[in-house]
Formats: C-alpha cells, structure tokens, sequence
C-alpha cells in the first residue's frame, strides 16, 4: 500500500516510537491523527470512537500507546498490574476494533487492500525479565492476538502486523541509570546500542508497502535475548 494519500492514526504519536512514525508517515505524504493524552485514551471506547469518527477516511493504524511498570511477583499492586495491561493489552484492541470498522467501509484498492494495522509488542514478550510481569503478559498478548485478528480482518482487505522492539532510546527509558543503561547496550549483539525511534519508523514504512507482510511479529532488537535480569 502506497502511504502517499493515505490516513493513519497514530496512538502514543506525541513522543518516542509514535512521534518518530508520525513524523516518517507525513514525510511520505500521508495525513497523520495523533492520538495521545489527554485527548484521547486508548481504553476508553467513546474517546476512541470520536477520534476514529472524526476521520473522513482511513488507511492505517499505529498503536504506540503504551506504559512500563514493574515489580516482584510477591507484593505487586493488583491495580498496578491491571492497569499495565489495560493500556497495553486491551488499549491497543479497542483501537483495533474501532479503527478496522472504519477501514472495512473504505474502497480497496487494485490488489484489494483497505488497510494495514501495526501494533507495538516488545522482546520483553519473548524474554520477561524479573519484575517484567504485567508488562510482558501485556505485550505477549498483544503478540499473541495478532493472527487470528490478520485471519478475521483478511475478508475486508486488512493486514495486521505486530513489531516488538528491544530496548529503545525513548522517553519510557529516559530515567535509566547510565550503569544500567551501558549493561543493555552491552548484551546486544550487534548494533551495540539502543533502538532508535527511527529504526522503528523504518519498519512500520516497510510494512505498510510490502503487501505480503501479514499476521506476522517482528523483532526489532539487534538479536538482544534478554537474561533473567
């Protein structure tokens, strides 16, 4: 799918992996609505809605919204817990679902594509370190729901993509200690350094072109397997 011309929402699309998608998809001549806080909460339904309904048309779907959080298993905060999974989880497919009803109403093109939705996972759905747990269920969900929901949306000429990134230079890691900032960096293979907002930005123009891309996660981490902490 060509990104000239076309629509996207961008969830998160004020900082980090969002801002840098953003910023690429105008580049490439595309209309972007970002969608952040305070105007828009990705887990709430009239919120997303309005935003969606609010666009004459749309093509795509970014979802960076997301939040970090962790804590030992033995005295972690239910709230703290469910809340990193609203957002994460949940959040991203109340946007999904929203979002996929008003590309399903667009025309397709000649190859039969209405649209393409790109979620953000993370390694931490593969390799959960120590404290990660509401976060990595949060992101393993999101991995985990991207096939059967390319499989359903497939009928409308919708692809469904998923990129889960390593460890990025966003403002999510801003707070990191240099020692514990040089300890990641350390442990990938190669490049040695953090992802950048732009590699990410990169992906998501690929994915939007490359129509055979479909239902798959893709890891964005320098080869990174995380260790147990």
């Amino acid at each position: 799918m060509q990104i000239s011309g076309k629509t996207f929402v961008v969830t998160g699309g004020r900082s980090g992996l969002g801002a840098a998608t953003a910023t690429m998809l105008e580049a490439e001549g595309a209309t972007v609505v970002v969608a952040d806080l305070p105007e828009v909460d990705v887990t709430d339904e009239e919120s997303v809605r309005s935003l969606v309904e609010s666009c004459d048309e749309l093509h795509g779907v970014v979802n960076c919204a997301g939040i970090g959080g962790g804590a030992r298993v033995i005295g972690f905060p239910l709230d703290q817990f469910r809340r990193i999974v609203e957002v994460n989880l949940i959040g991203t497919f109340n946007v999904i679902r929203h979002a996929a009803e008003k590309i399903a109403a667009g025309q397709p093109d000649a190859e039969g594509t209405r649209g393409v939705i790109v979620n953000t996972a993370s390694n931490a759905a593969f390799d959960g370190q120590i404290g990660q747990a509401a976060y990595t269920a949060s992101k393993a969900g999101v991995a985990g729901m991207t096939l059967p929901i390319a499989r359903d949306l497939g009928k409308f000429g919708i692809r469904v993509v998923t990129i889960a990134p390593g460890p990025a230079d966003t403002p999510m890691l801003s707070k990191l200690r240099d020692d514990i900032r040089e300890s990641l960096e350390s442990q990938i293979p190669f490049p040695k350094r953090l992802g950048r907002p732009e590699d990410f930005a990169a992906l998501v123009k690929h994915i939007v072109e490359n129509e055979y891309l479909n239902g798959e996660v893709i890891r964005l981490d320098g080869a990174l397997r995380m260790g147990p902490r």
